[in-house]
């Protein structure tokens, strides 16, 4: 096995030197490359080396794993991809510009672009791309907070900056262009947040509740529907408890869920919800967040219910805390269920 691998890196090394498609390029370089929003960068180490430390905003897709072919098919355009040394880099870029992209290869890897003063994060990114080939970037944040970036705009979802130990400094991130709030509750509510995230053009969206909470705000109820700016489109949705003795946590037609629809993209932020029956009506589900954490949300096997009545392409397990939702995947092979940091 150790002889195949040895004999792939090598023909993969050599396609590279030969494909004028590939470029392998320095740190500096690199950083700038990656600071052009139409390229895609990825980091092919595995799952373990990329929660460790990579660079911001790159997705992990490793080169390794058995689908890697798989996750890099919808892949078009101009990546920017790295490993620990250059190696598994030049594996991936084979590839990727064997499907017909432009590929620039980070000359000895993270190690070379930490060697040269460069930053590293630990913020879990992930890239979809819309029917009209524009980028969109799912930063998870921490238990149901998040950002998104969108054709030049960020949008935060629920930014709260400290919990259980965990904090998110919001003033290093960019001004919002529009945040969304489902419900009042601390850990989805959080008025420094959005005073630190808020310009003078952000526009703040929340559930009736809030709005009234926060003095401020553009105030959506469950069936509410805007045209938040050209391709940017939010249905609020129910969010509530159904379990006899949790009704009080998420009283039905309080709290939003949102389906945030980019340029044909539907992303479906369910918010604090039990498995409801409501959403046994949402059609065309690309990316599901579904929480997982009782009493307050639901069980995994109410989140694996869910799933199946949502039938997305991808589902966030979030909201979960201490819950494992490890054995959801196995439960749910039909659809790719990714565990980030949403604790």
């Amino acid at each position: 096995m150790k002889r195949i691998l040895m004999m792939t890196m090598i023909a993969a090394l050599l396609c590279g030197c030969a494909n004028k498609a590939i470029k392998t390029v320095g740190a500096d370089e690199f950083a700038e490359v990656t600071t052009q929003k139409e390229v895609r960068l990825v980091d092919v180490r595995t799952p373990e080396e990329y929660a460790e430390g990579h660079l911001a905003g790159a997705e992990n897709i490793d080169v390794k794993a058995a689908d890697f072919a798989e996750r890099i098919k919808g892949i078009e355009g101009a990546v920017a991809v790295y490993c620990r040394g250059g190696k598994r880099s030049m594996m991936a870029a084979a590839q990727l510009a064997a499907n017909g992209c432009t590929v620039y290869n980070l000359d000895g890897g993270i190690l070379a672009w930490q060697k040269a003063g460069k930053p590293t994060t630990t913020e879990e990114t992930d890239i979809f791309v819309t029917a009209g080939g524009k980028l969109v970037k799912l930063h998870a944040l921490m238990h149901s907070s998040m950002r998104i970036e969108y054709d030049g705009r960020n949008l935060y979802i629920d930014p709260c900056s400290n919990l259980r130990g965990r904090t998110v400094d919001y003033t290093s991130m960019p001004k919002a262009d529009i945040i969304l709030v489902t419900h009042e509750h601390f850990d989805h509510y959080d008025t420094a947040a959005i005073r630190q995230l808020t310009a003078d053009s952000t526009l703040l969206i929340m559930n009736p509740r809030c709005v009234e909470l926060y003095g401020t705000g553009t105030a959506m109820a469950n069936g509410d529907r805007r045209q938040l700016a050209d391709g940017i489109s939010l249905d609020a949705v129910p969010a509530y408890n159904i379990t006899a003795d949790h009704l009080q946590f998420h009283p039905k037609g309080r709290d939003n869920g949102y389906i945030l629809t980019l340029d044909g993209l539907r992303i479906y932020i369910a918010g604090d919800t039990e498995d409801i029956p409501e959403m046994a009506d949402l059609k065309d589900i690309d990316i599901a967040f579904l929480p997982c954490n009782q009493p307050y949300t639901m069980t995994p096997e109410q989140l694996v219910n869910a799933a199946k009545m949502v039938n997305p392409k991808v589902i966030f397990p979030y909201h979960y805390g201490e819950t494992d939702v490890t054995t959801i995947p196995a439960q749910l092979p039909a659809i790719d269920v990714r565990i980030r940091h949403y604790e």
